[in-house]
């Protein structure tokens, strides 16, 4: 009899994640116009106010992967959400555009720190052997924010204001947080009072190797994020590229679970590999794109490729890791990955 993948921890910690990645996206995709009509700033530093949280998730990623063993992911996760909090509630004081950048590096600090810990937690909930299938479902989390997030963005702001949407995302942020009391799931922490303090680590070695990899394929996949829209358009294809991200996003909800039951059966490379390849077709196909069927084909290729490339590594990089060091691996993905993008 399998062991249950859909615990109540696990169950708790998708819907918490898929609350604050909505949160990011809602804010990430119009916080450029939002510093454009507010300050009137330049469309350059308009792209410094929706990057910055990047740079801070980053940093919340490097200091939370080495607190993880010390004070233990649940903890990490209630400073991080009341961090998350706190935050959000400062972009309705954020009176200037440094003031904005400031918010924005502290809010993405925070959403580093509380999506490592729940990262973490996820994976710990999981029954060992079925990992890559449970980090598959979980990642859906962040495809689904990733779907729906930019699209609700625009829709809401045709009938409110930013205002109104800061408040929205307040609001989202609020709910989710209650989610985390119920979490019983965490870690293993080093007695200090049995065994010295370890040395600051912000990768864990034995997950970089795999975790390098996700960090290359970001490179290439951060081109997609940044010029899609402006290369759809040179092409005449701006009509399809509205629709890029929904194939996407579809490909890799129906795709993951599969991909994820089949590394637990077979081991990641039959699943790594064929990603590549997938990926390498896909940006072929891009580059080639001059019909709308063509464009949606490649968005579909990565969904295939990327989708399933990422959701296996992170799995991989737990995998690799000792026990002890769950934390310090699932930091070492999202640094790559961070850092990639």
């Amino acid at each position: 009899m399998q062991e249950r993948l859909w615990t109540r921890d696990f169950i708790i910690v998708f819907i918490f994640n898929f609350f604050i990645m909505l949160a990011m996206f809602l804010l990430m995709v119009t916080i450029s116009g939002y510093a454009i009509d507010e300050f009137g700033i330049s469309t350059s530093d308009a792209g410094l106010a929706a990057g910055i949280f990047i740079v801070g998730s980053l940093i919340g990623r490097i200091v939370t992967g080495h607190q993880l063993s010390l004070m233990g992911a649940r903890k990490i996760m209630y400073i991080g959400t009341i961090m998350f909090i706190v935050t959000y509630g400062l972009y309705f004081f954020a009176g200037n555009f440094w003031m904005l950048l400031i918010v924005r590096f502290f809010n993405g600090f925070a959403n580093g720190v509380a999506t490592t810990a729940v990262g973490t937690i996820a994976a710990l909930a999981l029954p060992a052997k079925r990992r890559g299938e449970g980090i598959g479902y979980f990642s859906l989390s962040f495809v689904m924010a990733t779907a729906i997030g930019p699209y609700l963005a625009f829709t809401l702001l045709e009938y409110v204001d930013y205002q109104m949407l800061f408040l929205l995302v307040f609001i989202v942020v609020l709910i989710a947080s209650i989610f985390t009391i119920f979490i019983k799931t965490d870690n293993e922490t080093i007695d200090l009072t049995k065994e010295p303090k370890p040395k600051f680590q912000f990768v864990d070695r034995d997950a970089l190797p795999a975790a390098t990899t996700i960090l290359i394929v970001c490179l290439a996949h951060s081109t997609i994020f940044s010029f899609i829209a402006l290369y759809a358009d040179e092409q005449g294809l701006s009509a399809a590229a509205g629709y890029f991200f929904l194939v996407n996003a579809i490909v890799m909800l129906v795709t993951r679970p599969f991909t994820g039951r089949l590394m637990d059966r077979k081991g990641a490379n039959i699943i790594v590999y064929p990603a590549l390849a997938v990926l390498f077709a896909a940006y072929l196909v891009l580059g080639n794109a001059q019909s709308g069927w063509m464009l949606l084909l490649a968005g579909g290729l990565i969904g295939l490729g990327y989708g399933n490339f990422q959701s296996i590594i992170q799995a991989l990089c737990i995998k690799l890791a000792e026990p002890k060091n769950v934390g310090l691996a699932t930091s070492t993905f999202f640094i790559c990955l961070d850092f990639g993008l």
